[in-house]
Formats: structure tokens, sequence, C-alpha cells
């Protein structure tokens, strides 16, 4: 029997929850009315679970925000549109609206704070919309993160220019649309895992995002780690689970 299990137990027996709590406990989730709420996956993986709100309505989300709110955890839901945002701020009105970044946060838990950070890197201003979601989630878990925006290589002196304090980071998350150059240029330069964002930014040819991701894929620069489109939310867990092991050591 392993001890996590004999503790719930112990709870059971002297009456500190009952056995439906004790089941809810032992089996890491709660069944709300459209989704099952993973309560467990901070003990598993070491972070809370994320919502992704696009597919859902104002109203799901709200209910699965309630039963965060029983459950004394920390919520963010990303991937909202405008009209989806103004909606839930009639629902919810104890949200942290950040539209910026497509994200709503309640935080009822003082966050940890971990050792470790990292540079998230934009090549256009264009790209500031995946940048902030990646932002708003690595300090939603904990991790500290410094944005470098609109340093692409249309102008390769402004990255130049902030390449010593990119060095300071322990990751560096790249995110580029158009040709997707950028995650190579990072990758050639610091030791550090780069973790690269393709973007749906461009004209024609940069089909929505599909010519930047082929760039990074096929980069010359060594054991980039590739995420999908607009996938600021990929990137900054991958960024996480690597902080994460830094703070084992």
């Amino acid at each position: 029997m392993n001890n996590d299990l004999l503790s719930v137990l112990k709870l059971v027996s002297e009456g500190t929850i009952n056995a439906d709590q004790a089941l809810e406990t032992i089996q890491g989730f709660t069944n709300g009315s459209d989704a099952k709420i993973d309560t467990d996956r901070k003990n598993r993986i070491g972070f809370e679970e994320v919502v992704y709100g696009r597919g859902k309505t104002p109203e799901q989300i709200a209910a699965i925000s309630k039963i965060y709110a029983e459950k004394q955890m920390n919520f963010i839901c990303t991937g909202l549109s405008e009209d989806k945002i103004n909606g839930l701020r009639n629902l919810c009105a104890d949200f942290t609206f950040v539209p910026e970044a497509g994200i709503v946060k309640r935080i009822v838990n003082p966050i940890e704070q971990k050792k470790g950070s990292v540079a998230v890197i934009t090549a256009g201003t264009s790209d500031l919309y995946v940048a902030k979601e990646a932002k708003e989630i690595l300090e939603f878990c904990g991790v500290g993160a410094k944005l470098y925006a609109d340093i692409g290589v249309a102008g390769i002196h402004r990255f130049l220019s902030h390449k010593e304090d990119i060095s300071r980071a322990d990751v560096i998350i790249v995110i580029a649309g158009m040709e997707g150059a950028l995650p190579s240029i990072t990758g050639g330069m610091f030791a550090q895992p780069v973790i690269a964002v393709p973007t749906s930014a461009g004209y024609g040819t940069a089909l929505n995002g599909f010519t930047a991701l082929f760039a990074m894929l096929t980069s010359c620069a060594a054991g980039l780690t590739v995420v999908n489109i607009d996938n600021g939310f990929g990137a900054a867990m991958a960024a996480v689970r690597i902080v994460n092991i830094l703070n084992l050591r």
C-alpha cells in the first residue's frame, strides 16, 4: 500500500474526510457536468491543469472554474476570443482578464516561485499575442519570464543588443512568423534549451504559419524543440518541465 493511499485512509478513519471525498482524492479527478477536473496533475507532473477555452462556452468555463474555486485551486483558461472574454465578464467578476493573451485566471493560493528563468523572444510585434500567452502560463506556474519583443532578423542589431540579458535565462522561447528564421539564430548563439514557436503571422506563402513551422523543424541549429503553430501555451509548458528538473538539483 503506498503512503498516499494510507494517508487518505487515515483521514477517513479519523473522520476528517468522508468516503466520497476519499474516493475523489484517490481517483485524482472531480466530475463536473461537462468536464472531469484533474485535481492530481500537480502531484503527478509538477503543474496544475490549464483549461483550454476555445471550444467551450462561457457558461461551461464558468462552471469549471466554480469547481476549481470549491477545491481552492488556482484557475487559468487559455485560447479565448474577445467576445468570449466579454461573456465571462458577466459571469465571473472575480476573474483577472488578460485579453491581449486570450486568458482569464483566478489565483486563490500564492504561487510558489521556482528557481530558474525564461526569456521569451518575439521576432515581430505581430507575435506578441502568442508571447504573452506563454509569459502568462510561465508566471502561473511560478517561473520568472522576461519578454523581448520585436527583435527579429530584419534588424538583427536589435537582437544583438539584448544578447547579454538573454544569456542569463535558463530556457529561451523564440516566437516567429514569416520565414521563421529567428530560432535558428538563437539556437546557434546560445547553449540553453531553445523552444521555437511558429506563428501564423505573414503574407501569402507564409501559409498561416506552416512555412515558419517547416523552417524551424529543418533548422541547422541542433537540438531545437519546436511546438505547434501559435502554441505559446505548449512552449511555456515545455519550459516549465525543464525548470522543474532544475529545481530538483
